[in-house]
């Protein structure tokens, strides 16, 4: 059964309605938003009625929509700006840019994950950079594991400060091995964004546009660009919640939408394995994904800043987005702890009922 409760705005991106478990129109979308407008209350409590409550019980909780093989089960906006509007996703960019990654492997543009940046992108390496920084591959940047002192957290406003993002992440010392421990640092997707468009010649914004943007039918707006005039790799996106569930079904169905292969199969399975793992959070982190288990169930996890969630789990065909107050900080042991728990102890088993 499909649900959707206290819809006041219509959306321009979401779930295929019956019959196109692999894609949708717009008609089509606008057709099943009429129908399930007009379906009656149901008498029982459901456990998606569960997810609703404890959802609605967190007050920086925007919106929360629900996939289920292919259709809305649940859709719910609490507060915050309309579901078809784009807001920011902070973080969950590095996902984007990860499977930007994965499409310039595809294309050739890149020659593996293994490339040097001192192959394919020497001139982005600044004279004051440490020789190894020549050796930091495009693994390292994907699973932030490049070695070099972080620029996210107490060094994030320094940064966006500096005169030239790409040579000031660049230039900053080693603290850790590159391949070693996971340093969560912005700038290390502001520099594969960057090594992305000198490989393309393309600006990251028309990277995104064009091999998601396009396939998907969804809109990616013009977003924050450094001194140098390019955009931001890891930060600053913004998606619509329709367009946030797009984006984690492309991965759910292993990179295939209506019928096209707009990412490798190979690169999002291997997207899927753990790579490293978050010092914060304690959870593993694959190609920009992190990674849990809840019920028996493997999850894949897209995380920003204030509680923007996308969340794909393969083997109940789920896709779940959350929309969050973008101003309040969401950690581990907070509110995007509770994030998780909804997904674990909620989200998960009322997908299993719902499966039966």
């Amino acid at each position: 059964m499909r649900y959707m409760s206290d819809f006041v705005a219509p959306m321009t991106e979401a779930a295929p309605p019956p019959g196109r478990p692999t894609g949708l129109t717009r008609r089509g979308f606008a057709a099943g938003i009429a129908a399930l407008a007009v379906t009656p209350a149901r008498a029982a409590t459901t456990a998606w009625d569960e997810v609703i409550a404890r959802a609605g019980g967190f007050d920086q909780c925007h919106a929360i929509e629900i996939h289920q093989h292919g259709s809305a089960v649940l859709s719910h906006r609490f507060r915050g700006p309309p579901p078809g509007r784009a807001v920011p996703v902070k973080s969950v960019s590095k996902t984007i840019v990860a499977a930007l990654t994965g499409a310039a492997i595809d294309r050739g543009e890149l020659p593996g994950l293994s490339a040097r940046l001192g192959d394919v992108a020497p001139g982005l390496i600044p004279p004051s950079a440490d020789p190894g920084v020549a050796d930091i591959t495009i693994a390292h940047l994907v699973t932030m594991r490049a070695g070099l002192e972080r620029t996210s957290g107490a060094n994030y406003g320094a940064w966006v400060g500096s005169v030239n993002w790409v040579s000031d992440a660049l230039s900053r010392p080693f603290v850790a091995e590159p391949g070693g421990r996971m340093l969560y640092s912005t700038g290390s997707f502001h520099v594969l964004g960057a090594v992305l468009s000198e490989v393309s010649g393309l600006s990251l914004l028309r990277l995104a546009r064009d091999r998601l943007g396009t396939p998907l039918g969804i809109d990616i707006p013009a977003w924050t660009r450094d001194p140098q005039g390019r955009y931001l790799g890891g930060n600053e996106m913004a998606l619509s919640l329709g367009a946030m569930v797009r984006f984690g079904e492309l991965y759910r169905r292993g990179g295939s939408w209506d019928g096209v292969q707009v990412l490798g199969a190979d690169w999002v399975a291997r997207s899927f394995q753990p790579r490293t793992r978050s010092p914060f959070s304690g959870m593993s982190y694959g190609y920009g994904w992190f990674l849990g288990r809840a019920g028996g169930a493997d999850f894949a996890l897209a995380r920003g800043y204030g509680g923007q969630v996308i969340c794909v789990v393969p083997r109940l065909g789920l896709t779940v987005a959350i929309t969050s107050d973008p101003t309040r900080p969401a950690r581990s042991a907070g509110y995007f702890g509770d994030l998780t728990g909804l997904i674990e102890t909620a989200i998960v088993p009322a997908a299993r009922q719902s499966a039966g």
